[in-house]
């Protein structure tokens, strides 16, 4: 009986490609530079998993995510050469486009239907603070927020999912993690918790070959948000406690 429900949030809730793009792009071009905001985002965006890799594997201790973006950060200016041009103060700037990402059109809707009958939380390897800003950037509904933190360690590690169940005082069979990954439903499901997959198979730009549909039979399989929403609500039409019981 699942009562509450976590989401992966970048690239499921939230487009983080537009929205790295666009604050680049505004971000330079305010200052008379150039460049090609997509391509930027997915450069920026593809030290994303090495960088966490270097933590889950023991190579360093757990550092959060914010911190590992605003040393991507660095790298990229580099490769695109934008090191000179944008000083230190700048860069603790620009890093903050990851607090500013938009919703996917479906996102805010499907969560609140969803909230109506079981609670909702990211379970993302952002940091507390950068889940708390983007929710109110994006106006995610959520009823906690949660972080990478809370684990100290990385999705898809068997930690982040069972920490966002014992923050909520649930057990791992009590909560359903939503994701348009396959790979992350699938470290969820080995943790104890149910699934839900949607598609977003613009995440990656009108190229994307991956996660374009299921790759198993997970619990919940949706069209998008909003999809689920209905779902959801099918299952459980009024609000339920953590300790099971339908109210109102």
């Amino acid at each position: 009986m699942v009562k509450a429900l976590i989401f992966d949030v970048f690239g499921t809730v939230v487009d983080w490609r537009t929205g790295v793009s666009r604050e680049v792009e505004a971000f330079c071009g305010a200052r008379g530079l150039a460049v090609d905001g997509i391509a930027f985002a997915d450069a920026w965006r593809a030290k994303y998993q090495p960088a966490m890799e270097a933590i889950r594997a023991g190579g360093r201790g757990y550092i959060a995510l914010d911190v590992l973006h605003r040393e991507n950060l660095d790298a990229t200016l580099s490769e695109f050469g934008l090191s000179e041009p944008i000083d230190a103060a700048a860069r603790v700037d620009l890093n903050r486009a990851w607090e500013k990402l938009p919703p996917w059109p479906d996102s805010v809707a499907g969560l609140t239907t969803i909230k109506q009958a079981y609670a909702i939380a990211p379970c993302s390897n952002g940091s507390i603070a950068l889940m708390t800003w983007l929710a109110k950037y994006a106006a995610l509904p959520w009823d906690a927020i949660l972080g990478a933190e809370i684990a100290r360690a990385y999705k898809p590690q068997p930690a982040v999912y069972l920490a966002s169940a014992a923050a909520l005082g649930l057990t791992p069979e009590d909560v359903m993690m939503v994701a348009a990954h396959n790979d992350d439903l699938v470290a969820a499901r080995a943790a104890g918790l149910k699934t839900a997959f949607l598609p977003r198979p613009h995440e990656h730009g009108p190229g994307q070959t991956t996660d374009l549909e299921p790759n198993s039979q997970w619990d919940v399989i949706a069209a998008d948000l909003s999809d689920l929403g209905r779902l959801m609500i099918g299952k459980c039409s009024t609000p339920r406690g953590r300790d099971g019981f339908r109210r109102g």
